[in-house]
């Protein structure tokens, strides 16, 4: 970030990132960030309907039996985000050798290490399948990431374009009347007008719910023809290590933060 951190004093959202790593961890963060394990948590909490069922789970790439898959699925490791990540929406045209590759690097990844967020350092490094899903409508399967603080959903943005390629995934943030907010933060903004979701209200239900006794964490949504999934839970936004422009909303989400600062000195 190009300053110093304060960690006695934190006072914008990134600092306090930082500090809930080092004190705010509890033993069930490595579960919920587990995309296996959340699954039947998540369940439990607010209904199996909001989850994207399971095709099978596997401690290696290489036990994939790729004959028993349907024609469309979605293949992830369990402790990563991203890295080995595939979306087959046609079988017969798959490189099984290519997805294979990426997978087998994928599932070495240590996601511990490049922000020290200790929630993914426990997690058993396995794949899994997912049923596929997509908005009709958009075209895509689209990110509605919520920030809740003290299991209040504040505010939220929309990761749109993921389909597309990388360099061309927006976000914009928006408050809980879906007013869009003036900032970026790691992306710039669409230059397409995005539609406020079908399921927008339901999703802050959920996003209460499922946050509900913890002083932050952003909870992910999808939507899909007018259903909503849950996607994950995210304790360390980007790892606390990317500027808001401008700074005021650094300061601003900061202050949602609420630290039991004083136990710590």
């Amino acid at each position: 970030m190009g300053k110093l951190l304060h960690l006695r004093n934190p006072r914008t959202y990134n600092e306090k990132i930082q500090w809930l790593k080092l004190y705010g961890r509890t033993p069930e963060t490595s579960s919920l960030c587990d995309k296996y394990a959340v699954k039947k948590i998540v369940s439990e909490k607010i209904g199996d309907k909001y989850v994207i069922p399971l095709i099978g789970v596997w401690n290696s790439p290489d036990e994939i039996d790729f004959d028993s898959l349907p024609n469309q699925f979605v293949l992830k490791c369990t402790q990563n985000s991203g890295k080995g990540m595939y979306v087959c929406k046609d079988k017969s045209k798959i490189d099984k050798n290519k997805i294979l590759e990426g997978l087998r690097e994928g599932i070495k990844q240590d996601y511990f290490l490049p922000s020290r967020d200790y929630c993914y350092k426990g997690i058993p490094h396995r794949v899994i399948a997912e049923e596929y899903r997509e908005d009709f409508k958009t075209g895509e399967l689209r990110d509605y990431k919520f920030f809740c603080f003290d299991g209040n959903p504040k505010i939220l943005f929309i990761a749109s374009g993921r389909s597309k390629g990388e360099h061309e995934v927006t976000f914009d943030f928006y408050d809980m009347e879906f007013n869009h907010l003036p900032f970026t933060n790691g992306h710039p903004n669409s230059t397409v007008p995005i539609e406020k979701p079908s399921g927008f209200d339901e999703m802050k239900k959920l996003a209460a719910v499922l946050s509900k006794g913890m002083p932050h964490v952003r909870m992910d949504f999808y939507e899909a023809n007018g259903q909503v999934y849950f996607g994950e839970y995210t304790f360390s936004h980007w790892g606390g290590y990317v500027p808001f422009n401008p700074e005021e909303w650094d300061y601003k989400l900061g202050e949602w933060i609420h630290l039991p600062i004083d136990n710590k000195g």
